[in-house]
């Protein structure tokens, strides 16, 4: 099973842009359709973005389009999330995962990455 570390959270303005990264480890990655989700304080977990094995196809909650990019670079094993135009109802903790094991209900979680949007 692939390991994901996800960083690049942290604490930035409203209008502002953050950079996430999610490392992996284990697996074949470029096997993996990926996905980024978070949740905020009180809320369940939700979906944010989606990203296809090759790259080629992407999918956004409607909360974030137009302002969140995913990304990808299997030779580096990572997937990105670049997050513009950042609101104060982003903030959350941000995790990636495989999306086929959310799905499934089977997937472990990691630590995440703390994303804090003042107004």
């Amino acid at each position: 099973q692939v390991q994901l570390v996800e960083s690049g959270g942290g604490l930035v303005q409203a209008g502002g842009s953050l950079r996430l990264s999610c490392a992996a480890s284990g697996g074949t990655f470029s096997a993996y359709f990926m996905g980024w989700y978070r949740q905020a304080p009180g809320k369940e977990r939700e979906f944010v973005a989606s990203i296809t094995r090759s790259g080629g196809g992407t999918d956004y909650a409607d909360s974030v389009k137009g302002r969140f990019t995913i990304s990808r670079d299997n030779a580096k094993n990572t997937i990105y999330l670049q997050m513009n135009s950042l609101k104060p109802e982003d903030t959350a903790i941000y995790y990636c995962n495989e999306v086929r094991s959310v799905v499934r209900g089977t997937a472990s979680w990691g630590q995440g990455t703390q994303v804090t949007v003042s107004a």
